[in-house]
């Protein structure tokens, strides 16, 4: 059973709908306001979506670069592993297992059942039971195989997609707002770097697409491609999306209505159905985000174990003989999601993981420069464009993150630390184990 292999199954159609499936969730609906708010006025809230939207490119062409050149499951971490060692990519992907997947899928869970419960006017209590519900259902189809859960991604991408291209078409055709130039009317004072880093926050994701490198046709060429055409793809939609919105809407009534902007948007352009519409809309979207983490999230325990990097790595690294997906890894990550969210404080745990995560972007876009040293060039594979500049675009924005989550949340980025500082009393034991 430790032998089964997994199955070659996602094509690049199948990786490029996880890139976007797992960054597009809530994000674009719920960003805008806090953007606007941060920024003080419309056109600085537009230009803060482009840079976002810049600095998750250059990270995205950057690591399409690393991918080419150690195109297995994993991900970070492995390109963390195989480049600065065992050591530093055991805590990588110890954050990663530990809070950073399970946290983020507990938090989408928690997100889905309170939208759910809210648009088929359900009691408050049902909202945890319906996103536990979700999180194992999407669990239990991703077990089946890859191509299950890739399928299930791929209609989920194009259903989310939908309500987005319509509010984007209609509100351009339709609004009469001017775009450019509109106060905020909001009190706050103007922080535009606050505004750049709630954008990261929405592009985030779509680095999770390398966890299941393993299992693509060609990963050397399938996975830099589907990265940048997702990256493409969701800049498009955040910046578009921001456009119809102010076209729609004044500034200050999107910062007025908060998450409920483009439902508004949404009402104004096809009447009280549309805002109905607009609100599964998301929910489609924050499900198709949720299967994307659990479809991918699974893989990166996996390629631990596969490397008797884990705690009872013989059971984890085991591959199912018939559906020949990580089901005990994707049990393990569903069980710690659940709890987090029985526990309620999925939110915080993100915002606790973010910061040691974006600690090793960092590292993973500075290999670009290591392995060109290390390995032979090889002209048929992808080269990141406008080398040096592109990575080192990548490696500061990871440097903003840190920089500005350490001054805007001490707490966290402590807590964020102390995570990551457990891994290494866990690491000599698993390492020691081995050695015995």
């Amino acid at each position: 059973m430790t032998k089964t292999e997994l199955k070659q199954s996602i094509g690049f159609i199948t990786a490029t709908a996880i890139v976007v499936g797992t960054v597009i969730g809530s994000g674009i609906f719920m960003k805008p306001a806090v953007v606007i708010e941060a920024t003080g006025n419309s056109t600085f809230a537009l230009l803060a979506w482009i840079i976002g939207g810049i600095i998750t490119l250059a990270s995205g062409l950057t690591i399409a670069e690393v991918s080419s050149k150690i195109p297995e499951t994993g991900g970070l971490y492995v390109y963390i592993e195989k480049v600065y060692g065992k050591f530093w990519g055991f805590l990588c992907g110890w954050v990663q297992t530990i809070i950073y997947g399970p946290a983020v899928i507990g938090a989408l869970g928690l997100y889905f059942g309170t939208l759910f419960a809210g648009i088929f006017s359900l009691p408050k209590e049902s909202e945890l039971w319906i996103g536990i519900m979700a999180v194992l259902f999407l669990s239990v189809v991703n077990t089946l195989g890859s191509h299950v859960g890739g399928i299930v991604q791929s209609v989920l991408t194009a259903a989310k997609l939908l309500p987005i291209f319509l509010i984007i078409v209609f509100g351009v055709v339709k609004g009469n707002v001017p775009i450019f130039g509109m106060d905020s009317g909001s009190s706050q004072a103007i922080n535009f770097g606050a505004a750049v880093l709630a954008t990261l926050w929405a592009y985030d994701g779509w680095m999770n697409v390398g966890f299941v490198a393993g299992e693509m046709k060609n990963p050397a060429k399938t996975l830099p491609k589907a990265i940048i055409t997702g990256i493409l793809i969701v800049m498009f939609a955040y910046v578009a999306v921001n456009v119809a919105l102010l076209h729609v809407l004044r500034a200050d009534d999107i910062v007025a209505l908060g998450p409920n902007a483009a439902s508004e948007a949404a009402t104004i352009l096809f009447g009280s159905f549309g805002g109905k519409l607009i609100a599964i809309g998301i929910l489609i979207s924050i499900f198709g985000c949720l299967n994307g983490k659990v479809l991918t999230f699974p893989r990166m325990p996996l390629a631990m174990a596969i490397d008797g990097l884990f705690p009872l790595a013989r059971y984890f690294s085991r591959i199912h003989p018939k559906w020949r997906t990580p089901v005990l890894a994707t049990f393990m990550q569903i069980t710690i999601a659940i709890i987090m969210m029985l526990l309620g404080n999925a939110d915080r745990l993100t915002d606790i993981a973010i910061f040691s995560v974006f600690l090793f972007y960092g590292f993973a876009f500075y290999t670009v420069f290591l392995l060109r040293k290390s390995l032979p060039s090889n002209e048929q594979l992808y080269r990141v464009p406008f080398y040096p500049f592109t990575p080192i675009v990548a490696i500061v924005g990871a440097a903003y993150i840190i920089i500005s989550t350490a001054l805007h949340a001490p707490l966290d980025t402590f807590l964020s630390i102390v995570v990551t500082i457990s891994g290494i009393p866990m690491y000599y034991i698993v390492t020691k184990k081995r050695q015995g």
